[in-house]
């Protein structure tokens, strides 16, 4: 009965998805394609062809919620993709910049766009994966349109993915379900199943399907992080970039280590606080009720390791070589803290006292903390020391790693700022690159600091643009408004992306040793984790170990 039920289901939602198939006169002189996953009609937007809201998995309802996304069937006839399509379900967000007001929601919501230049043929393809702690975010927000890409020869393919409990519950009720005996990471499925259908019909719409680029910015960063450790998304893209990811502890699926409750125990305690009897009780619930309360009782969405998916912590799979072996390129902004000040705890009110808590909790390293961080400077070191425990480190890390395994990596650092940002306080803030990589003049959100619409800063978003999409034709970032930007190597090279674009080397001195160590101290215990608590809130860092001190 039950795979009966599971056939009716699947059988019901592909007869709504069809109710979009149409061979109307509507829009008959649209562009029409004829991809593996059935034809699709577009509409011209300026110099190019979008496709929007295309499903590439089955709607993750119903007995399909918390479980691995389900390929698509090929549809009958002509399907219309010239309306955007709802995003993945979330919880309302705060007031701030990255705000976007009212969002069309939907659990069916596994759609992608593709937005092709015209004329496009063999051309490169950066597939974007949008950023909001894994918690909020879409592929359709405006800022994310593609026509500055299309300029440049680029196709670009912006995804949908589950989030909050939706796209990361693990429970041992869904582990049973499952074959291999593990449970989460859905909104990483969802991604891996995405890339393989951009692999399997790219070539349609003019696309290379073996050059494609991933990338993403904050919770996108870590996706694309999560997507070159995973090896089911091995060989699904040639490229990455990540702006401002980050490398926090992950919890096991049902080991606790590190200070991280196993996944499996979250998911038990979440359905005892929601007062739900198990999976059954979670399927129950209407999507908006389940997003919400979940959200509202603290529920923190994070891959999980699995063995399978995940197969280990993020700075070990890096460490013992198994990450995608792809160029990368990887940096993060000067103010990321100012929008995420909740992240940097309140510091001693005065100079002595955060030296003396600094000696304290950091023992051996502390003077090589307070030469980076110093007490003079209070308010500067406490953005300062945060934003590179969590970004800073981790940026460095990554294009290490990928320059070790003898790969082109590129380091940057962005500061570029203009006097709305500066009047707020705010200066290169998290997600301020955002823009420029889309030059995206007037499509921010309504409370984001207005760009000011110049030459100038218009040729300053063209120098951010050629380098990211030159990246993504040929591992080698170049711009006719900028230096030739070298990669990473002995002498540190990095790309400084401020008031202009300047080639630089050995970016902030000291930084990476310390929060290397920092973090090598503390995976050594097993029972501390590395994330944005540094300084003040820093747990007691423990005793060197030999391991550490010899990298």
């Amino acid at each position: 009965m039950k795979t009966k039920s599971l056939l009716f289901s699947a059988f019901v939602s592909l007869c709504a998805l069809t109710a979009g198939v149409t061979t109307s006169a509507v829009a008959k002189d649209a562009p029409v394609v004829n991809a593996s996953a059935g034809k699709l009609r577009g509409v011209h937007e300026g110099d190019t062809t979008v496709f929007h809201a295309i499903p590439y998995a089955l709607p993750p309802t119903g007995d399909r919620r918390f479980r691995a996304p389900v390929p698509m069937p090929r549809w009958e006839g002509v399907r219309d993709a010239q309306e955007a399509g709802p995003a993945c379900m979330q919880p309302p967000m705060a007031t701030g910049p990255y705000n976007r007001g009212e969002v069309k929601m939907d659990e069916d919501c596994l759609i992608l766009d593709v937005t092709v230049p015209d004329g496009a043929e063999n051309a490169p393809v950066m597939v974007w994966i949008h950023g909001g702690t894994l918690i909020w975010g879409s592929s359709q927000s405006p800022m994310y349109s593609a026509a500055e890409f299309a300029k440049r020869g680029i196709i670009l393919v912006s995804i949908n993915y589950r989030l909050g409990v939706l796209g990361y519950l693990a429970h041992p009720e869904l582990s049973a379900e499952n074959p291999d005996d593990i449970s989460g990471n859905y909104g990483l499925l969802d991604q891996i199943a995405a890339l393989k259908w951009v692999r399997e019909n790219i070539a349609a719409f003019g696309g290379n399907a073996q050059n494609v680029t991933i990338f993403g910015e904050s919770a996108g960063a870590l996706s694309t992080e999560y997507l070159l450790a995973s090896p089911a998304a091995h060989g699904l893209f040639d490229r990455a970039i990540v702006q401002s990811g980050y490398l926090f502890t992950m919890p096991e699926l049902r080991s606790s280590r590190h200070e991280e409750r196993s996944a499996e125990k979250i998911g038990k305690a979440l359905t005892t606080t929601l007062g739900v009897s198990g999976i059954k009780g979670l399927r129950a619930m209407e999507a908006h009720a389940l997003i919400n309360q979940s959200a509202a009782v603290g529920y923190a969405p994070y891959g999980t390791i699995d063995g399978k998916v995940l197969k280990r912590q993020l700075v070990d799979t890096f460490d013992q070589g198994e990450q995608a072996k792809v160029p990368l390129m990887a940096g993060f902004t000067s103010d990321e803290i100012r929008t995420l000040s909740f992240l940097a705890a309140p510091y001693p009110l005065t100079p002595e006292a955060y030296a003396y808590d600094i000696r304290v909790r950091y023992d051996d390293m502390a003077e090589r903390y307070l030469d980076l961080y110093p007490a003079a400077t209070l308010d500067k070191s406490k953005f300062d020391s945060t934003r590179d425990a969590v970004f800073g480190w981790a940026s460095e890390r990554l294009v290490r790693k990928q320059a070790e395994a003898g790969l082109p990596s590129f380091l940057y650092f962005f500061s570029h700022t203009y006097p709305a940002a500066v009047e707020a306080k705010l200066g290169a803030f998290h997600a301020s690159e955002v823009p420029y990589v889309f030059g995206a003049f007037g499509r921010t959100p309504a409370n984001w600091p207005a760009m000011p619409d110049t030459p100038v800063e218009r040729q300053f978003a063209s120098a951010v643009l050629d380098y990211w999409t030159s990246f993504a034709k040929d591992s080698m970032p170049v711009s006719a408004h900028g230096p030739d930007w070298q990669a990473f190597g002995e002498d540190r090279a990095y790309m400084h992306l401020g008031e202009v674009p300047t080639a630089e080397n050995h970016l902030f001195p000291g930084m990476y040793e310390l929060h290397e160590e920092v973090m090598c101290r503390r995976r050594a215990t097993g029972t501390q984790s590395w994330n944005w608590r540094t300084g003040f809130i820093a747990p007691p860092l423990p005793a060197t170990a030999q391991a550490c001190t010899s990298r």
